[in-house]
């Protein structure tokens, strides 16, 4: 059965359009919001509500929310390393290589297809072929990311993402030896508009901040601590590509040559800390860097001392 629920735009939503503000009441993405609204799910005074429409304090939005529609992605026997397993959510280490969701050319082998075999209950609120997944990393991004169990989990864990309170610390190795010891890319980014399978930074595109930290020096490479404010689409990527010093093995935004022979970016999401959406206590995570990661550190130079327990201590 649907739901239905009303919402009030009050005066600190004037101006607003209609799915920027259906996304922060109902904490779902802009895109899913656009939806409702071209689907005809949203109506003020008995006329649908369109995606572009701006909003005037003191009308009430009608909300239908359709019931929850059978999962398409089917469950598949593989290997799926959990770090941390309740009730509510899932923090799963992804390995390089494997994708977060199904889309077209993976369709059966994703992190979601493994989550339904191992996990089975996940929220529905990511749609029929994204349950429980709040947010993502790159296929050849190794390392950590959560998953909700229920909607009251991932709506509770969007929220946070939203305020910046989810905090995402990564290890990457980038090309070039950075002068600085810290710094931070505020740089909007956007999909680049010759090439609709990159994204750029683009002074009309959404806010984006990376924060980064060198921890190691390497001289042709430097190994750095990321910490995303925002979660844009290939973010560190991007920036890092922005500021000259793209992460290594990057085949989208790096140089061409691939001095360290990696089979993707460089680039491991190390911690995760979060407030549980259930307790409301303090959560954080930490994930190994893989072998791969550790080979092009030894390659670029690393004579193998501890350097990233550090990066995840820094980011508390």
């Amino acid at each position: 059965m649907n739901e239905f629920r009303e919402l009030a735009v009050g005066d600190d939503s004037a101006g607003a359009r209609a799915d920027v503000f259906l996304a922060a009441a109902l904490s779902i993405s802009r895109a899913a919001a656009s939806r409702l609204l071209r689907d005809g799910h949203v109506s003020s005074s008995g006329k649908p509500v369109k995606p572009s429409q701006i909003l005037t304090p003191g009308i009430l939005l009608t909300v239908e929310l359709p019931a929850p529609q059978p999962l398409d992605a089917p469950a598949r026997d593989i290997p799926l390393f959990i770090v941390y397993q309740d009730a509510d959510i899932a923090v799963i280490d992804k390995p390089q290589g494997m994708v977060v969701h199904p889309a077209p050319g993976h369709g059966e082998d994703t992190l979601v297809n493994a989550a339904l075999h191992h996990i089975k209950d996940l929220s529905g609120v990511g749609g029929a072929l994204r349950p429980g997944i709040v947010h993502r990393i790159d296929k050849m991004t190794s390392g950590l990311l959560v998953v909700a169990k229920h909607d009251a989990a991932h709506q509770a864990l969007a929220r946070q993402l939203k305020d910046h309170s989810i905090r995402r610390t990564y290890l990457a190795l980038v090309e070039g030896n950075l002068k600085e010891d810290a710094g931070t890319v505020d740089a909007p980014i956007a999909r680049h508009r010759r090439d609709r399978k990159r994204m750029a930074v683009d002074p009309q595109g959404k806010p984006a901040v990376t924060h980064w930290r060198v921890l190691a020096r390497f001289g042709a490479y430097t190994l750095l601590e990321a910490r995303l404010e925002t979660g844009r689409t290939h973010q560190i990527r991007v920036h890092m590509a922005s500021i000259q010093h793209p992460v290594a093995g990057d085949p989208v935004y790096g140089p061409k040559s691939n001095r360290l022979n990696l089979a993707g970016q460089a680039l491991h999401a190390l911690r995760l800390e979060l407030t549980h959406p259930g307790t409301g206590q303090a959560m954080s995570f930490y994930a190994s860097p893989p072998p791969s990661f550790l080979a092009a550190l030894r390659k670029a130079g690393w004579s193998g001392e501890p350097l990233w327990q550090e990066a995840g201590e820094a980011a508390q």
